[in-house]
């Protein structure tokens, strides 16, 4: 068994993998935000995480017999010089008392890292990890499409090659969702209230090249709220919004690479609408909606094979 931890922004998580059988067993849990704000600071963060992951990692070891073999965690946002958040560091010490009492190895990765390979293994997938393919990583904090290729000692590396010049994807979904009265995060809500408008949007998304801008999705879903259109209305709107500026990120890129495989990950593409678009005009490779959101199956696949090589 190989064990992932990931202590995101959102949600404290932990995993387990098994590659000789190709299972994951995982338990997460979100962060606790009050009602009506958007997010936690990241002492909140920090504090929710040192509370919730000795119970997550109990919950997920209770009933089973295993010997770890390795230890993953994530340990920073991206995988670039400099990317650091606070929250990342609980994570980061438990791993290293784990690995320095069980006397097991134990790596480091990127948040983004191991939602990519998250929804590699969701989608049965794991072979490209060997090959050159455009990952879309989208969610509260990133908005990003990043050229990934094989790599020796980082098992895939990550290039943004194109991303939003203002607000994040996730940003957008949650900013709409509680101005709509919807729980923080807002996705799944945003969602459920979308599937429930027979309104067509005609939408022209604002690009500079691959680059999308997002920011006029809030500005235009808080004017059609004061105007008094129907919340399932600017619900479908807002997320419209945001597979069309996906769409347009994906055009500009096919155009500069040529057709590499498509790969969908971070919460925001766990959305069954923008998934459908994305899936039917580009044969889009998605992660089942547990494996979407934040979590450590990646991380955990990822320990996997870095300790084969």
């Amino acid at each position: 068994m190989f064990l992932g931890i990931d202590t995101s922004n959102y949600t404290t998580s932990a995993a387990l993998y098994d590659p000789e059988n190709g299972v994951i067993f995982q338990k997460k849990k979100l962060l606790p935000v009050k009602e009506g704000e958007l997010g936690l600071r990241q002492s909140d963060a920090v504090f929710a995480h040192v509370k919730q992951l000795g119970d997550i990692v109990s919950e997920l070891t209770e009933g089973r017999t295993f010997d770890i073999s390795a230890i993953g965690v994530s340990t920073r946002p991206r995988d670039i010089d400099g990317s650091y958040m606070p929250c990342f560091l609980v994570g980061d010490m438990v791993t290293k008392t784990l690995s320095s009492i069980l006397k097991k190895p134990r790596y480091e990765f990127s948040h983004q890292q191991g939602h990519i390979a998250a929804a590699l293994f969701s989608a049965k997938r794991l072979d490209l990890l060997n090959e050159k393919f455009i990952a879309f990583h989208l969610s509260g904090g990133t908005t990003e499409a990043l050229l990934v290729t094989p790599n020796k000692s980082r098992i895939i590396k990550c290039e943004k090659v194109a991303g939003s010049a203002d607000l994040k994807a996730g940003q957008a979904v949650d900013r709409v969702g509680v101005m709509l009265g919807l729980p923080f995060p807002a996705g799944k809500y945003l969602e459920e209230l979308a599937l429930l408008s027979n309104a067509k949007f005609k939408i022209k998304p604002t690009m500079k090249g691959a680059e999308c801008c997002l920011s006029g999705i809030e500005n235009k879903c808080r004017k059609m709220l004061d105007s008094g259109e129907k919340k399932e209305d600017i619900a479908l709107f807002c997320l419209k919004s945001v597979e069309a500026a996906l769409c347009g990120m994906t055009d500009a890129l096919i155009n500069e690479y040529g057709k590499l495989p498509l790969v969908y990950a971070g919460g925001v593409m766990s959305n069954k609408i923008i998934r459908k678009t994305i899936e039917e005009k580009y044969n889009g490779i998605f992660a089942m909606p547990e494996f979407s959101s934040d979590n450590a199956a990646g991380i955990a696949v990822l320990t996997a094979v870095a300790a084969e090589k």
